[in-house]
Formats: structure tokens, sequence, C-alpha cells
């Protein structure tokens, strides 16, 4: 019997082919290498393990987190094998559920719409930070929190505009940007490692803690380790985008599962090195953490390598997390465009439209512009609100991986797909479940002594409301009316889960 097509394989998940399949397995890996962006999340959020945990949370915990977070890319990769859509993460919790298939689709994907949003809106502003510290640098720009906001608005603007263009030139650019981050990472560990004058000792890199927090309680510097690795964690989001765009990607049974898991991989080795040499450059702990330009790495790199070298590697930096943001934006704007699909967003026949030239959901890439955007807004007030509208980013989407791993586990119709674990399959999922169980809680303990109105840890609030809304909406009135993911290919067969005989165990 022949392989299933691409186009045969959706039309049986009841799409017909409306995005241009224009990607290959190496440029659907590099949508999810440059979002994850070790240049960006690890840079941009390096000062929170300075503060909490210090060199053993950001070398160490970067290592640990990066395994548990493989556990969980694996789970998902399963799934996506077998249901390779653009609506990934919702889609796969109504296939799965046994009951209340709507339900479980609807909060899953308000989930995975809002931390997409908030994810696109971390990146771009951390990389406005970055951008902002290297004008200063190069061109001795004061920087403020207007002329940071000016710099947000036209680096997202200039992301929309990219992926308006076409799949093709997403393409090129998410490619050339896999080869920046790895070049990229190179050049910087090699500069650090060279040029300083002076190291600080391997084992203090790896062993030592520090705790800026405030607590003072005993253990504070064990608690102090487990909140620094957040770090870790928020740099580790978005390798979901290898599914959101599977149905642009050939041979996405493969290539899109294949794409999560290596993304993943290739972050925790490459972050790895980065991390390790930033810290061993580091010259005075805390005037670093405390630095004026407001990121701690890119007073690294001066004070380690001088003005000339420094602002070169901070450069590197500023070109990577541009090109992370654009990735951002292609994969949030598909999964709108995919729940907009199935009706689930207001508005939807506007966000579901598809460029018949370009072969790109337009309008959902502006929706999402203006999302994120609107969720910055608040940064030209009050850094605090801007912080806990995007601490969803975390939580938020680690809910909405997970939640389908464990209806999975829940399933036992659930028939493998040419991707998936084999034997291991069982453990590594409940694995992944109970690390985002563990960081659920983690991650809205304070941060921070004493806890006032500015140092409070909002999580725990932006969770509730994304919760509470979802539910409150379901409530009232989409229960009536949202059935869940929308066939729009006339008697489409049931899903290849229900139907398809297992297929030989496979990790390629």
């Amino acid at each position: 019997m022949s392989a299933m097509t691409d186009e045969e394989r959706l039309a049986q998940l009841g799409y017909k082919q409306e995005l241009h399949r224009k990607l290959s397995g190496f440029s659907n890996f590099a949508v999810s290498f440059s979002i994850i962006s070790i240049l960006a999340g690890a840079i941009t959020s390096y000062g929170i393990a300075m503060t909490a945990g210090g060199p053993l949370a950001i070398t160490l915990g970067w290592l640990f987190v990066g395994v548990m977070v493989i556990l969980v890319a694996l789970a998902m990769a399963e799934i996506c094998s077998v249901y390779p859509t653009a609506g990934a993460l919702y889609w796969w919790a109504a296939a799965l559920a046994k009951r209340n298939r709507a339900a479980w689709a609807w909060f899953v994907g308000w989930f995975n719409f809002l931390g997409e949003v908030a994810v696109t809106a971390a990146i771009d502003f951390g990389a406005a930070i970055t951008t902002s510290a290297f004008l200063s640098l190069t061109f001795d720009m004061e920087v403020t929190t207007g002329r940071t906001f000016l710099v947000f608005l036209v680096i997202i603007v200039a992301h929309g505009l990219l992926n308006t263009f076409g799949v093709n030139l997403v393409r090129v650019l998410s490619d050339v940007s896999a080869w920046w981050h790895l070049v990229g990472v190179a050049v910087i560990v090699g500069v650090l490692a060279i040029v300083p004058d002076q190291h600080k000792p391997i084992s203090e890199v790896f062993f030592e803690v520090k705790n800026a927090t405030g607590f003072t309680f005993a253990g504070a510097s064990v608690y102090a380790v487990f909140i620094g690795l957040l770090m870790a964690q928020y740099t580790y989001t978005g390798y979901d985008a290898s599914a959101h765009v599977a149905e642009e990607t050939h041979d996405a049974a493969k290539a899109a599962p294949r794409g999560i898991v290596m993304s993943v991989v290739v972050s925790v080795i490459a972050g790895f090195f980065l991390l390790v040499a930033i810290t061993w450059s580091i010259q005075d702990y805390e005037a670093q953490r405390t630095t004026d330009l407001g990121l701690p790495p890119a007073q690294i790199f001066i004070d380690a390598a001088g003005d000339n070298l420094g602002t070169f590697l901070l450069f590197i930096c500023v070109v990577a997390q541009f090109f992370c943001g654009m990735a951002s934006v292609t994969a949030n704007s598909r999964m709108a465009f995919a729940f907009s699909r199935d009706g689930a967003l207001p508005g939807s026949r506007i966000w579901r439209k598809v460029n018949p030239r370009t072969g790109t959901p337009t309008n959902s890439i502006w929706l999402c512009v203006t999302c994120s955007t609107l969720l910055v807004l608040p940064s030209l007030w009050n850094t605090t609100a801007y912080l806990a509208a995007t601490s969803i980013a975390v939580i938020g989407l680690y809910i909405a991986y997970v939640t389908p791993v464990f209806l999975r586990r829940r399933s036992p119709d659930f028939r493998p797909g040419p991707w998936n674990l084999g034997k291991w399959s069982a453990i590594v999922g409940w694995a992944a479940i109970g690390w985002v169980g563990i960081i659920c809680v983690l991650f809205v303990l304070p941060t921070a002594s004493p806890v006032t109105v500015s140092t409070f840890n909002y999580t725990i609030v932006a969770v509730a409301v994304v919760l509470g809304g979802a539910w409150v909406w379901w409530m009232v009135s989409a229960r009536k009316w949202f059935t869940g993911p929308r066939h729009n290919v006339p008697e489409a067969p049931e899903p290849p889960a229900a139907k398809e005989e297992p297929a030989a165990t496979t990790t390629e």
C-alpha cells in the first residue's frame, strides 16, 4: 500500500490544503529553533537567574530543565505525528478526549492562543531592550521607556510585514536564522573563552549559588535556585511552532515531530555552551548584575571583551532576537488561523482568510501583531503590569502543551503515527506531565522579599484571568455554538488514530 501524501493525510483530518506547503524538514526545525532562540530568551532573562540562584541555576539548571523539556517535546511530537495540522494542541485535545471534546479544545486553544501572544510580546519587547542597549553603546542613545517602546513598535511591525510577504520569505529567513544562531553562539563562546584576561574558576561557574531575592529563611538559597530555573523554562517555549506550520511542511507526519524534538535538543546543547561561556567571563558579579544598560549579558560582553568586540557580540544577539520574533509571529498567526477556521475567535470570518497570492493568513498575522502590542502597551507606565501579562507565557503554554499528552495517556484507542516512542511512550508521557505540574506550582511562588505591589508574582493572577475568562465565556455562550474542530472537507472520514494500524516504532 502506497504511503499517504500530506494532502491526503490533511483531508483525512478534515481539512483541504489552503496554506502553501513550502517548508522542508529543516525549515520546520528552524522555525521552532528560532523561537526558542537561546540568543533571545537566555540573554534577556539571564538577570533572573543572576538574582535567584546564580551560576548554579544558570548552567546546571539549564541542563536539568532542558532534559525535562525534552521529555515534554517527545510526548508532544508523538501526538503531532498522528495529527499534523495547524490547530495542533487544541485539535489534539479534541481528538483525544473521551468526553466533552469541545470543552477540552476550547480551554486548551485559549491557553495556547494567549500564551502565543504573550510569548510574541515578550520576545519582541526583549528584542527592543537588547536593541536599545546596542543603540546606547553605538550611537550614545539615551535609553528611556518611551524610546524602548518605539523600538518595539518598529520591530513588531517589521515582523508583521515579513510574514505578510509569503511563506517563501519566512522559509528563507528561518533557515538563515538557524545558522545565524549556531554560528553566532560559536563566535560568542570563542571570543569569551579566548579574549578576557581573567575568568571565574570553573567550580564557581557550575556550583556557586547567589541569592539576591531578599529571602533569608533557612534554605533560602535552595529556594532561590529553584526560582532561578524560570530563566531556562522561559527560554524553552515556542517549539510547538513546528506543529503549527505542519500544514506548510513536506512529509509533515515525520518532519513536524522531528522539528519539535530537535529544536529543543539543539537548544539545550548550544545554550549550555553559551551560558557557561558568559558565566565564566563575569568580571564583577554585582556590578554586571545591576548594570545601567538593563541587560547583564551586554555589560558582561563589554567588560570581558572590550567596547568594540563586546558591542559586536551584542549585535549578534540583536539580529538573532529579530529572527526569533519573526518566527514567533509566524507560529502565532498559524495558530490563530486554525482556531478561527474552527470558529473559536471573535471575528473568525476575518481571521481565517488566506491570501490566495501569498498563501499566508494575512489577517491573522496582523491580529497577533496588534494583540501583542496591546500587551506591551502598559509597559509605558508600569513594567510590573507587562510582566504580569506575559507571565502566562510559561505556565499558560505548558498547560496547553501537556494537556493533550495527559489525554493521550488516558486514551486506549490512540494509534501511533510514523514517528513514535514505542515502549517508552508511557514513561516519557507521565514524566512530562509530572514536570509541568511542578512548574505550575514553582513559578507562582514569591520571587522577591519583601512582597510588595512591585515585587508580587502575578503569574497566578494571569493564569486565573485566562482560565476564568475562558470558563465564563464557555458557560455563557461558547458551549452553545463551539463544537470543536470543524471540517472543511465534505464527509471527512474519521481521524487516522481510530483507523490506521500502528506504524513501526521509530524515533528518527
